[in-house]
């Protein structure tokens, strides 16, 4: 099994701003369901502040410092969203994988 099947990419970063992964990418285990857990509330968050966003945008009078706060929590967000992919990505089964990965 190669690195790709076996490190998971979490939904945070070291104090240093680096990634993070856990070696042992088996489902169910604390740090595994934290993750997913994280994973989660940041994708809901996204959501949320994706229908608020919608709603400042659609209004022409909208404050410029809420439009700035706006794009700022978007592109939060969006980063958020990204690594998740990623992470979820990396957990898929490569094409002619038999083994089915580690994912659900």
């Amino acid at each position: 099994m190669d690195a790709r099947n076996t490190l998971r990419l979490l939904p945070w970063s070291s104090p240093e701003g680096k990634p993070c992964f856990l070696a042992s990418a088996s489902e169910g285990g604390h740090l595994s369901r934290l993750a997913d857990e994280t994973e989660d509330l940041q994708l809901s968050e996204g959501l949320e502040v994706l229908v608020a966003a919608r709603k400042l945008l659609g209004d022409p009078l909208s404050p410029n410092v809420e439009v700035r706060y706006t794009a700022i929590r978007l592109s939060e967000c969006l980063a958020d969203a990204l690594r998740v992919a990623e992470s979820r990505c990396r957990r898929l089964p490569l094409p002619g994988d038999t083994s089915g990965g580690d994912g659900p």
